[in-house]
């Protein structure tokens, strides 16, 4: 009907950037990331994650339509980072901890030798 085909929630087309980055011209130190082909699942994990930042003074985002696939990601921080540092960074600590739930998981489901 009206609602856009399922493979276009995921697949970049040629030409497509998985992230944009806009400059915010309203508030210094601010930036505003348009992530295309994601939802409210990475959306909130990078946004609570930046708050853990001491130089991140506000991150939030937002879903412009719920048949967009994408979200907007806006950061501000204090000017002793770059907005796309504390981004990175972000990125880095959330990598780090998800690869140490995920083994902690692994070694809790492997099977054990009962011998």
């Amino acid at each position: 009907m009206n609602a856009p085909a399922a493979f276009e929630s995921f697949l970049l087309f040629e030409g497509d950037r998985k992230i944009e980055i806009e400059k915010d011209t309203k508030v210094p130190n601010a930036t505003i990331f348009k992530f295309n082909k994601e939802d409210h699942t990475l959306g909130n994990l990078l946004k609570h994650q930046l708050l853990k930042n001491k130089n991140v003074l506000f991150a939030g985002y937002r879903n412009p339509h719920p048949l967009e696939h994408l979200f907007l990601l806006r950061i501000q921080t204090d000017g002793q980072i770059t907005p796309a540092d504390a981004l990175t960074e972000a990125i880095n600590h959330l990598h780090s901890e998800l690869t140490a739930i995920e083994e902690g998981f692994k070694a809790c489901v492997e099977p054990r030798n009962p011998y």
